[in-house]
């Protein structure tokens, strides 16, 4: 038989600090990192903050692409 370990699970004044850290600009970002990346985590914090890293990181590449596309269009427009 497999030797599985299970994480605690996470009780609501656990989610209601990690909330309330991740609404403060830039430790948001830092803790997001922390939990994603450390090993001694609970697993469901750091596959919340790796899934939140990757949404970011769609986001701002999104982003990315309309500013370039947005800013082409204005520069093109500017030149005619």
């Amino acid at each position: 038989m497999e030797n599985q370990q299970h994480a605690p699970v996470l009780s609501v004044k656990d989610w209601m600090i990690i909330i309330l850290l991740l609404a403060i600009p830039l430790v948001n970002i830092v803790m997001l990192f922390v939990w994603a990346f450390s090993k001694g985590e609970n697993p469901s914090k750091s596959n919340y903050a790796k899934a939140s890293l990757i949404w970011a990181l769609i986001g701002l590449g999104l982003y990315f692409i309309f500013f370039v596309l947005f800013f082409g269009a204005m520069m093109s427009n500017m030149n005619q």
